[in-house]
């Protein structure tokens, strides 16, 4: 039988606000998930866009360059790339005597790092994509308007590629908010972590890890519903026609 008491018990400590014991902290669970998931996404999106423009440059060196980039990520498992950065860059001496190494000894700043290279090489990707399918006509008007390359890309191919980009990009987004259960292997107390935490020290294998699915399946449905919002409201130009 499943023990629900037990489960309420631990809430807190998966909502991050901590269960009385040492081990958790106020950084736990449901808060520290976010705070990766939530900083990852923003520097990889910023790091994605430039180099969406740059996959797409018929500057072949460029474009192969971030094709690498993109290629070594994603053709990678996300828990190799954690455990290059958290634990192999530290067997380098001149890492351990540069000033990253007060950051690059955090699992915490690890995690961050591996998250935004990873879902920034996905990303990439994706707005490459819809750059390179902008229709004809939109970049007939901007020259017919008289823009210039660079005018043209940030006012019109740009902004329509990314709200094109936005089906595709909730799939990243829920992909990646499932990855950050890798960070419990690198000591953070994430949903998963805790969980682990919670079974290490109660030898109940079910109660905590179905507690930290149910969390995950209530982010999933919260960011499919936002980004069906999302869609509604800047893709309604290419929604079938009601009659």
């Amino acid at each position: 039988m499943i023990d629900v008491q037990f489960m309420l018990d631990k809430l807190p400590a998966f909502l991050g606000g901590g269960d009385g014991q040492p081990v958790f902290s106020v950084t736990d669970g449901l808060v520290l998930t976010l705070e990766l998931l939530g900083i990852s996404l923003f520097f990889g999106l910023c790091l994605a866009v430039p180099l969406g423009l740059m996959r797409v440059s018929r500057n072949r060196f460029v474009s192969r360059a971030v094709w690498l980039y993109t290629y070594v990520f994603r053709g990678t498992p996300l828990l190799v790339q954690l455990f290059i950065i958290y634990y192999g860059l530290s067997q380098f001496e001149a890492v351990r005597e540069s000033w990253a190494w007060a950051y690059l000894r955090e699992a915490y700043v690890c995690a961050i790092i591996a998250f935004t290279l990873n879902t920034a090489a996905y990303t990439t990707e994706i707005i490459a994509g819809q750059i390179r399918n902008t229709h004809w006509g939109e970049i007939e008007a901007a020259k017919a308007m008289g823009m210039s390359k660079g005018l043209m890309m940030r006012r019109i191919v740009v902004p329509s590629a990314l709200r094109r980009a936005l089906p595709a990009y909730s799939n990243e987004v829920v992909m990646m908010m499932q990855s950050t259960s890798v960070a419990g292997l690198v000591t953070l107390a994430d949903l998963t972590g805790v969980a682990r935490r919670v079974f290490s020290d109660s030898y109940l294998p079910f109660e905590p890890f179905l507690t930290a699915a149910a969390f995950y399946l209530a982010l999933t449905f919260l960011f499919v519903w936002l980004f069906k919002l999302a869609e509604r409201r800047w893709l309604a130009y290419l929604a079938p026609r009601k009659h």
